[in-house]
């Protein structure tokens, strides 16, 4: 690379000589032909041929003068191939350098990060003895006495790491399982009225919609028609659970704006849920309720997969405000507990196989009506002959014509 260089600043050089004695005989060949014009010594025509030989001798003299030496950098190049060369030492310094900078850098970012694995490690450690410790103490009665277990004969460190993992069990069975095995108290008896059906409701997408804002945060908004459905599906006709996956802290004030007049009788909330495979499930059979009166209205399966037979699923609510669902399902719920049907699960079980049971729900009762009108046109006539005839009762309507 160093001899290209002093060959570039070399042809360099001698372009720029070049350029200067071109300029220097052009000057002294104008001097002449000045000074021939006046003394009138002009060379004859016949002397044109030796201006004419003359003239490229010159310049290959010169090259050759300059091609003498190729390799050699000249006066000139000297200081650029030097400055050159300074940068490029300086360059190869500073590679240097930062490259040692780096390995430093590595090397003490490796350092920290074996001792922060060290200490999280003891952290870890010392962490789980503690547990263990804690936990596995046999525990003590009244008096302050250790009462005999069944570890008791073990050796101490065994005996400590099996009472740990029993109390941890017991943790894991607390956070699973219902916080009761009956979570609601026995049906009312007289001179107390005790409602034919039980209809346990979803707060989450069923009643409310939680929505976010910049300005005001987390808010829950109640679903159109919400006091109405509360007011005609509850009692006499039915009785209220709320039953959600929610806190009871978070859902405890939503509901006590829902619910002005007390139309729920129970409230259930996440610890009264069983966990199963990372999900909140409502096991109806720990209501203490007969399962053939009991509805459970929910937008999420999982949440009902332990009796999908009592379910009526419904589309989660969005937070639109032209739904009428909640009127749909009030005239639904009526319309089941006057027909005083005997188990709910058969009328369920007819809505299940739609994808909208109000939908079709909506449909049977236009049906319904057109047959009514009809049965009445009929009756009407029949009076007019002296006849009689049967209407139908509410169960057509619930499940229409088979």
């Amino acid at each position: 690379m160093l001899t290209k260089l002093n060959k570039m600043a070399a042809l360099s050089g001698t372009c720029v000589r070049q350029w200067l004695r071109f300029l220097g005989t052009n000057a002294a060949r104008t001097r002449r032909v000045d000074h021939n014009s006046n003394s009138r010594t002009n060379l004859p025509a016949s002397n044109h041929h030796l201006r004419q030989l003359v003239r490229p001798l010159s310049v290959t003299s010169v090259v050759r003068n300059e091609e003498k030496q190729p390799n050699q950098p000249t006066e000139s190049a000297m200081p650029l191939v030097a400055m050159l060369r300074e940068a490029e030492e300086k360059a190869k310094r500073e590679t240097d350098d930062d490259r040692k900078k780096k390995e430093e850098r590595k090397k003490r970012t490796a350092r920290i990060q074996k001792w922060a694995m060290r200490i999280t490690g003891g952290m870890l450690v010392g962490a789980s003895l503690l547990t263990v410790y804690e936990l596995g103490q046999p525990q003590l009665d009244e008096h302050g006495k250790v009462i005999v277990d069944e570890f008791e004969d073990d050796f101490i460190v065994f005996g400590y790491l099996k009472r740990a993992y029993r109390e941890m069990n017991t943790y894991r069975t607390m956070i699973a399982e219902p916080s009761a095995e009956k979570l609601l108290p026995d049906p009312l008896v007289e001179p107390y009225y005790q409602p034919p059906y039980t209809l346990v409701l979803e707060m989450k997408d069923i009643l409310v919609h939680p929505e976010w804002t910049y300005a005001n945060g987390w808010r829950f908004k109640k679903r159109p028609g919400v006091e109405y459905f509360l007011q005609q599906a509850g009692p006499p006709l039915f009785e209220i659970v709320i039953y959600t996956s929610e806190q009871g802290f978070t859902a405890f004030p939503i509901l006590d704006s829902l619910d002005p007049k007390g139309c729920i009788m129970y409230r259930l909330f996440r610890d009264a849920t069983k966990y199963v495979n990372g999900h909140h499930v409502k096991d109806l059979s720990s209501l203490n309720r007969d399962l053939s009166k009991v509805i459970i209205v929910d937008c999420n399966a999982k949440s009902y997969q332990l009796q999908p037979k009592n379910a009526l699923g419904l589309k989660k609510w969005e937070g639109n405000d032209d739904d009428r669902t909640l009127f749909e399902l009030a005239a639904f719920l009526r319309t089941v507990a006057a027909s005083g049907v005997e188990d709910v699960r058969t009328v369920l079980e007819f809505y299940q196989q739609f994808e909208d049971p109000m939908e079709a729900f909506r449909i049977n009762q236009a049906r319904l009506q057109s047959e009514q009108e009809e049965e009445a046109k009929r009756i009407a006539e029949a009076k007019e002959k002296g006849g009689s005839s049967l209407v139908g009762g509410w169960t057509r309507g619930l499940i229409g014509r088979r």
